[in-house]
This record gives C-alpha cells, structure tokens and sequence, in this order.
C-alpha cells in the first residue's frame, strides 16, 4: 500500500463528511492507496485550525492557492461553495492532481463545461460527488434494471424532496439568493444524476420552475423553491421528476420508481436499506412487492458489516465514493461519474431552466 496526500477545501458539512472518509476508507476497503490528511482549507484561520485538530490534518490554512499549489498534496477534494469550483478545479489539473469535486460542479454551465474541457485536457483523475447512487440498495436497482430482471424499462419516477425551507417565516440565508444555491441548483442535480444512471441519457424536457414564498424575514428570495419535469429519455422511455425545498415533512425525499414490463421497482432514501421489488411472476393472488432488505449479498456492503438487515448508513456513502476516487487514481481508469457525467446533469438543469421560461419542451444539446 502507498500513502497519498490529499488536501480537502471546505470544512463544514460536506468537509467533515468527505474528511472522515479519507480517514477511515483504508480500513474499509484495504485500498492500495492510502490517505494522509495533509492539509484543510477553510475561511478564515480560526476556522481552518480548528478542522485541522477535530479532524486530524497536519496542516490548515486558508488560502485555497496555497493548499492547490502545496508539493505533498497529490489528491484534492473540493467541498466550496460552487462558486469557487471552477477556479479551484482548473488550478489542480494545471499541475496535474486528480479532483473529487461536490456537486453541482460550477455555479453555471459555463463552469462546467470549462472544468469538463480543462480535466481531459490534463488527462487526471476527476470524478464529480455523487454520493445517493453509491447507496448498496441503489446500486442493486441499477444492477436489476441492467440484468432485464423487470423487463424493458417503460416508465421513470424521481422526486428529491426536502423541507428544510417549508415554514414561510424561516429567514433569508445564502440558499435563498442565486440561482446556483435554489432548487435546481442544489438539490436536483442528485435526482437528475440517479436518472441518467438508472434510465440513461435523457433526450428532452418540460420543465415548470417556481418560487412560492418570494419573501422571507432578511430579504427576498432570488431562487426557487420546487421544480417539476417531463422528460423523454433516448431509450423513448417517459419520465417525470419533482425537486422541492418546501416540502413539508420529507427529510430526505430522494425517491425514485421504475416500471418496466415484467415488473417493477421502489426506492425511498428515508429508507436507504432497502428496496421494494415487483415480479410479474407466480399467481395473481400471491403477487405484490416484496421488500428486501441490503446485507452481504449487495453491492458493497460486506466491507461495512457482516450482519443483514444492519445497515449502512450516509457517511458510508462518502466512503464508498472516497474508495472509487482512489482506484481511479490508482489505477488511471476514470470512475463514474467523472467530470463528463457531472456536465451531462448540469446541461439538463440549464435546459429544464430555459424550457420553464420559454414553456416549451427543449431538447438537451
């Protein structure tokens, strides 16, 4: 095994998460490369020191250059705001150091395709953090829908569904203002991205985007609170997804169902432990969807717990991606979903915000 220096940008929610992964995916998945946590990166000085020593880096600063630029870090995870993922991304492939970057990957389309064009240019590892699909349940639907196991795919339903701005009196904050930080630029993207792994490419939209409370305590709002879309995939296969901030009582409204011609399947990440699976097979009278709870069997979950039925949980998510990111440095194969992927969902997002002003379906170019 061989240590690598990685160096994390961002150490609040997203830092901590993909932090603790670096830390602990050796021990999980005897990876051949190893992470030092080499150095942090956060706003301010206080604020870096103090992520160095809870989450154990040698080092913190906050100048993002200098982290980029830093001779031991031969790893970057950048988990910014997205307004700094572009510049941030173009400055690590400039000398040749792979990137795990969060979604989504820019503050526009624009970003991201420059930061598409810059990484294959370098031709470094890059992978975009998609972390709902790495899900051992997720990932056996995926592996189900493949495999033929519910026939041909006729019909896709997602939803990312959250309501952490449901009460109307909540104030005005940094997700409220820009584009980039409502709805479709936050959470969207994951449903967008489960879609296109599930499903495949998607062909065209219609899409109706909405701010319902316009005004908060603090200011007003510059974004949107839910969106809704038809889609058509290339398989000629219909689709609808719904993406909401606004909706009361989902906590992690991550859901998606899939219908196909010799049965059926159910996901709800607020019960990321299992799946609901239909056959059309056996008497009608016995025939119903049989939930099957994630153990050894799925896809990795072994390395997590021995015990079926345990389960995994969401910082096991960031984990497995931490996993994935290393073997595609390791071995110089691209892991999906690379920086491409991550521009695929970005161009649905800007064509489904153009489709909603011009109420039309649009074609993603």
């Amino acid at each position: 095994m061989t240590e690598i220096g990685v160096g994390i940008l961002g150490g609040g929610y997203m830092g901590k998460a993909h932090s603790v992964a670096m830390a602990a995916v050796g021990a999980v998945f005897n990876t051949a490369l190893r992470p030092r946590l080499e150095m942090i990166c956060a706003s301010s000085p206080e604020s870096s020191e103090r992520y160095r020593a809870a989450y154990g880096f040698a080092r913190a600063t906050d100048d993002w250059r200098v982290l980029v630029n830093d001779p031991k870090i031969e790893a970057i995870v950048i988990a910014t705001p997205q307004a700094l993922h572009r510049e941030i991304a173009e400055a690590a492939f400039a000398l040749g150091k792979p990137v795990l970057c969060e979604k989504p990957m820019g503050a526009t389309l624009e970003d991201a395709e420059a930061m598409t064009l810059r990484a294959e240019a370098a031709g470094v590892t890059n992978m975009v953090a998609y972390n709902y699909v790495r899900t051992p349940a997720t990932q056996y639907a995926r592996q189900l829908i493949a495999e033929g196991v519910i026939g041909d795919v006729t019909w896709f339903r997602g939803e990312h569904t959250e309501d952490f701005l449901a009460d109307p009196a909540a104030p005005a904050t940094w997700r409220t203002d820009g584009m980039a930080n409502g709805t479709m630029g936050d959470l969207a993207p994951h449903m967008i991205n489960a879609a296109l792994a599930l499903i495949g490419p998607i062909k065209e939209v219609s899409a109706e985007v909405e701010t319902v409370h316009t005004e908060r305590p603090g200011g007003t709002v510059t974004n949107d609170d839910h969106a809704q879309l038809m889609c058509r995939f290339e398989s000629g296969v219909m689709g609808h997804m719904y993406f909401s901030r606004i909706s009361t009582g989902r906590k992690m409204g991550y859901a998606y169902e899939v219908s196909g011609t010799r049965g059926a399947i159910r996901f709800d990440q607020e019960d990321q432990n299992a799946i609901w699976l239909y056959r059309s097979e056996g008497p009608e009278a016995e025939r119903g969807f049989r939930k099957i709870l994630t153990g050894p069997a799925h896809p990795d979950y072994e390395p997590f717990c021995l015990g079926p039925g345990h389960g995994t949980g969401y910082q096991d998510q960031i984990i497995i991606e931490a996993r994935d990111f290393l073997q595609a440095i390791h071995t110089g194969q691209p892991v999906w979903p690379t920086f491409r992927d991550g521009l695929d969902v970005a161009r649905i997002v800007h064509t489904a915000l153009k489709s909603a002003q011009t109420r039309t379906w649009t074609p993603v170019s």
